[in-house]
């Protein structure tokens, strides 16, 4: 084997992680856990709602911890709204247990114990995977239903803005900083420049039309109320047409 080869595929040398690096907080990271269920409500109207707790340092979301209550029907509504906006491929939701909603059963049904852990961690994986995507991220569907106490069925479908990073604002305010005069006087200084370059054209083309005139290459039409000398002058009011 030449050396060559074996340069290609010998591994890059990494920096040796410190305590710091071991022990100190992710540079990105996004942790949703879904915990304490509670059952409310009696009868047909009786039902599961979980607390959805986030905690992230991604500059997309607003809040960098929040906590709301959810049931599954919101988990629902999420599931809807994603595959009919966004392009990602949804996770499935675990499953409603319809036989366990059927009358005169002998247990609890859909409201055991178990049955309420087993879809506790189904509803946990699914909104893990959904908030991981970058482009679900986006959506503000789900920055509704992380981080806004209650969810507005009738909201307007968009995407969420990226926010602006702190050390991202702060260089702008020191580029802000370094040239007031650039902040104060930059559109009178473009309106300037702007009345000069059509003062410098009319000039222009006034002169070029009175060598043209000079020249016998222009003639003035008869039916014009008056001609003037056109030398030094800039706003060419005078009524001329073509031979």
């Amino acid at each position: 084997m030449s050396d060559t080869a074996v340069a290609d595929t010998r591994r890059l040398n990494s920096k040796p992680q410190d305590l710091t690096d071991a022990y100190g907080p992710p540079s990105n990271f996004l942790e949703i856990d879904i915990f304490n269920p509670q059952t409310v409500g009696v009868g047909r109207a009786r039902f599961t709602t979980y607390e959805v707790r986030m905690r992230t340092n991604l500059p997309i979301f607003k809040l960098k911890e929040s906590c709301v209550r959810r049931r599954y029907s919101d988990f629902e509504w999420l599931k809807n709204e994603l595959e009919r906006d966004s392009k990602i491929v949804v996770p499935p939701l675990p499953g409603k247990a319809l036989k366990r909603q059927l009358p005169f059963r002998g247990d609890e049904g859909i409201f055991e114990e178990s049955f309420i852990e087993e879809r506790r961690q189904g509803l946990e994986q699914f909104i893990n995977k959904i908030a991981g995507h970058p482009l679900a991220q986006n959506e503000r569907c789900l920055h509704m239903f992380l981080q806004e106490e209650a969810i507005d069925r009738n909201y307007v479908p968009g995407k969420v803005t990226r926010m602006m990073s702190k050390r991202r604002q702060e260089a702008v305010v020191t580029r802000k900083a370094d040239f007031p005069l650039g902040n104060v006087l930059g559109s009178r200084f473009q309106t300037s420049i702007f009345s000069f370059n059509l003062h410098f054209m009319s000039t222009y083309l006034c002169q070029v039309f009175h060598e043209t005139l000079i020249r016998g290459y222009v003639r003035v039409s008869p039916h014009s109320r008056r001609v003037d000398n056109l030398v030094g002058n800039t706003n060419c009011e005078q009524i001329i047409t073509m031979s």
